[in-house]
């Protein structure tokens, strides 16, 4: 009488360097509803160990199957579900970005491009390049103003933050 189903194992390692087995010798493993192997045992020092006492398990001759078997019936020990089911990463939703508060040093009425001494139409990099020449000039370890410093790094981060956002 021959089976209609292959007759498998499953072998896989666990957190104490041990090997881990499963045997399926009167059905198939089935993914869902997830089919618990018929014998097992984590004990085993080697793989050859280990196929050796899932053979005596079942009497006869097993064919090798992959180790996520096992580890799926170790996850049903735990009681958690055999398989990890992962969602798909979604975006982040389009937010627009925080309004930032303006330091003490900037006046109320002025413009993150004026302090830069850029006109309404300069560029990312236009920006970029007079943020490090003022940096250099404001900066409070290059004899600057804390102040005077806070004042042209606001206008750098906001007139980045309106170029990017298209304002």
């Amino acid at each position: 009488m021959s089976d209609s189903f292959p007759s498998v194992y499953s072998v896989t390692t666990t957190k104490r360097r041990r090997f881990f087995w499963c045997a399926w010798f009167t059905g198939a493993p089935e993914r869902s509803p997830f089919r618990k192997p018929d014998a097992w045992s984590g004990g085993a020092r080697s793989e050859e160990e280990a196929q050796r006492q899932a053979e005596a398990a079942a009497g006869k001759t097993l064919t090798r199957a992959e180790p996520i078997w096992a580890r799926a019936f170790i996850r049903v020990q735990a009681g958690l579900p055999p398989w990890i089911v992962r969602e798909p990463k979604r975006p982040p939703p389009e937010a627009p970005p925080p309004p930032r508060k303006r330091p003490a040093g900037v006046p109320a009425g002025s413009s993150p491009l004026t302090i830069l001494g850029l006109g309404p139409t300069a560029t990312l990099d236009e920006i970029k390049r007079a943020f490090r020449r003022l940096a250099l000039a404001t900066h409070p370890d290059h004899g600057g103003s804390a102040t005077a410093f806070i004042r042209v790094k606001w206008a750098h981060d906001e007139a980045l933050a309106r170029r990017v956002a298209g304002r």
